[in-house]
């Protein structure tokens, strides 16, 4: 039996952990765990659940009442609109033609080239589309998410699930079940635990609708291949400076000032890679009272400086692995006690523009 869905505040739910292997959807283990997960988002409840991206918190996105309840458990405020996740055919598809009231050309070939997948269409919503998920905009963002378990969850549930990630407002995202549970355990009626998430970053978010296309927040997948599959595209620029509680909503999930953040004060470092050590170093100086706190290059663990907690970044030649562990390290560093945590900016090549968005907003760093 499904377990009643969360209460209006949140608060005093018992939060179910239901463990999925994604390489074995089959087993009447995992499809008893879908089964059961899916009636609890029918019922109006909120269930986490992995997609390739980070954990997204997910409600009947259909259901205004279900919606709401993502925005107490997540303490999210309601100027800043969520993302609908959905399965099917990419082609001739009835829950994006339920969602979305047109479709471009430039997302039609968008869509043939990247769902399922990380990346996030701003479209015409149609009047099936609560408020609450647009915050009363009139574009919603869809994707489809190429995660074996998100994507049989969504089929299961049979209907769009409106998921922003699965964390308290503000605060690191989540890339695996624990993370999710150091945030909402006792706030949300289940997780779907399926091992950690694998892009690490959240999709990238593109309105398809403007000339040029305007990439909201970058991601996975990069302004190069938007550019090759559908024309022009450019990064959205704010016309003046953002405020911590905008008076209006907000254009796009992702644009908030203040994102992603950790506890500790994080202090970003820029150079070039060969200087980097020094400007590291430089950094812990300045901060030496305090508990510092490394994401650390792999190539440059043999000049890490001394006395600080480090944490294993990746190999800088590889932002795949920037991406995939950096809110895992963030959360770590936090984990360890720094009051501090010192992070490289990578260069803003491809997926370095997604890292470099993340870093910047949970530093409270005025865009680029």
């Amino acid at each position: 039996m499904a377990a009643p869905p969360a209460s209006s505040d949140n608060r005093l739910v018992q939060t179910l952990r239901l463990t999925v292997d994604a390489a074995h959807l089959e087993t009447p283990a995992a499809r008893s765990a879908l089964a059961q997960a899916a009636e609890i988002l029918r019922c109006g409840g909120l269930v986490a659940l992995p997609t390739e991206t980070v954990y997204g918190l997910g409600a009947n996105a259909l259901d205004p009442a279900a919606v709401a309840s993502i925005f107490a458990a997540k303490q999210r405020p309601a100027w800043d609109p969520v993302i609908v996740h959905i399965t099917g055919e990419t082609v001739d598809n009835p829950m994006l033609r339920t969602l979305a009231a047109e479709i471009p050309d430039a997302a039609r070939k968008l869509i043939a080239a990247f769902w399922p997948g990380p990346l996030t269409l701003l479209l015409p919503r149609s009047a099936a589309v609560p408020d609450a998920v647009t915050a009363g905009r009139p574009l919603v963002g869809i994707r489809m998410p190429a995660h074996p378990v998100a994507f049989a969850l969504i089929r299961e549930a049979g209907v769009p699930i409106a998921a922003p990630s699965a964390n308290l407002f503000g605060h690191i995202s989540p890339t695996t079940a624990a993370h999710v549970l150091d945030d909402l355990d006792g706030r949300i009626d289940a997780i779907l635990d399926a091992g950690p998430t694998k892009h690490g970053v959240e999709s990238t978010v593109l309105d398809p609708c403007q000339s040029p296309m305007v990439i909201y927040r970058p991601g996975a997948i990069t302004a190069a291949q938007i550019r090759a599959v559908a024309g022009p595209v450019e990064v959205f620029q704010l016309a003046g400076p953002l405020t911590p509680a905008p008076r209006e909503a907000l254009p796009s999930p992702g644009v908030g000032l203040r994102h992603y953040a950790p506890r500790a004060h994080l202090v970003l470092v820029e150079d070039s890679f060969n200087r980097l050590p020094g400007a590291l170093a430089k950094a812990a100086a300045q901060h030496s009272s305090q508990r510092i706190g490394l994401m650390l290059p792999d190539e440059l663990a043999a000049q890490a400086p001394s006395s600080v907690e480090i944490f294993p970044w990746g190999r800088w030649a590889a932002p795949e692995e920037l991406a995939s562990r950096l809110y895992a390290g963030l959360r770590a560093l936090d984990a360890a006690g720094c009051d501090v945590i010192l992070c490289p900016l990578p260069p803003a090549d491809g997926l370095g523009a997604a890292i470099r968005d993340r870093l910047r907003k949970a530093a409270h760093v005025p865009d680029e």
